[in-house]
């Protein structure tokens, strides 16, 4: 996979062992400001309708270096995507409570930080409820077109 991944032209990144979320972000953030970036937003990968109109709209809402940008999710207690300016302002604290703690470490270092709510990529796929909810309303998304071939969603 990671062959595939090379030959595609994507920067990777090997961890060689699994590490956990943030520590993953964090070699992430690493390997892209190696490449120049000034910049990074994650995105996590549990937001099956997130477009690059809401990850344009992210990039849009960083005022200034240094500050971030958070998204929440719609239960406004997850972090579903973070802009960072630079990338390596802010340690990542993806998990429980994540949206607190986020802001929590903005105060404790005085970093500008804005709160955007995006209705899209506030959909989270992190319980059973949520998949059921988002299997509700039919969408042209990846995410959707194999829940319905595998028959658990109407398409």
């Amino acid at each position: 996979m990671l062959e595939l991944a090379r030959a595609a032209g994507a920067l990777v990144i090997d961890e060689e062992f699994p590490r956990g979320l943030n520590n993953a972000v964090r070699l992430a953030t690493a390997a892209l400001i190696g490449e120049g970036a000034r910049t990074v937003v994650t995105l996590l990968s549990d937001i099956p309708l997130v477009t690059g109109e809401d990850i344009d709209a992210v990039i849009d809402a960083v005022p200034h270096a240094p500050s971030v940008v958070l998204v929440p999710s719609r239960d406004l207690t997850g972090t579903n995507m973070l802009a960072r300016s630079p990338g390596d302002v802010l340690a990542t604290r993806f998990g429980s409570n994540s949206l607190a703690r986020h802001l929590e470490e903005c105060r404790r270092l005085n970093l500008a930080c804005e709160v955007v709510n995006l209705p899209r990529p506030a959909v989270d796929l992190d319980l059973v409820a949520d998949l059921l909810e988002f299997m509700r309303v039919p969408s042209t998304t990846h995410t959707f077109r194999q829940l319905a071939r595998l028959g658990l969603a109407e398409g």
